[in-house]
C-alpha cells in the first residue's frame, strides 16, 4: 500500500487499470472487488469512491468476504463482518489517497 499512499483522487482516476487494481488490492485482498472499483472510474468525489466500495463488498460472496477478512489479521476484527471490513477498507481508501485538501507543493 506505501507505494500508492497519498495518491489523491484525481491521480487515482488517471492510472492505468493495472495499478488501481493493485492499489485497491492492498485496501481490501479482493482481486473482483479491485477491479469493479477500478472500471467504475472516474469518481467524482471521494465520497462516490467510498459509497461504491461500500456496495461492491456487500455483494462479496461469504467465501470471498471470509478471506479478505483473514487478510486483514493484524486489524482490530472482532466479529468477522461485513461492516467491519466496509470500516477497514474506508481508512485504507483513505490512506490511499491522503488528505482531502491534498498535500502542500514543496
Amino acid at each position: 500500500m506505501l507505494m500508492y499512499q497519498g495518491i489523491g483522487l484525481d491521480r487515482f482516476n488517471e492510472i492505468s487499470r493495472a495499478r488501481a487494481i493493485h492499489a485497491l488490492f492492498a485496501c481490501c485482498a479482493n482481486v473482483t472487488w479491485a477491479a469493479v472499483l477500478a472500471d467504475a472510474r472516474p469518481y467524482s468525489d471521494r465520497d462516490a469512491l467510498l459509497a461504491t466500495a461500500d456496495v461492491e463488498l456487500l455483494a462479496l460472496s461469504q467465501g470471498d468476504l471470509d478471506r479478505a477478512l483473514e487478510a486483514v489479521v493484524h486489524e482490530q476484527v472482532s466479529g468477522g463482518s461485513v461492516t467491519e471490513l466496509a470500516q477497514i477498507t474506508r481508512t485504507r481508501i483513505a490512506q490511499m489517497l491522503g488528505p482531502s485538501e491534498g498535500y502542500p507543493e514543496y
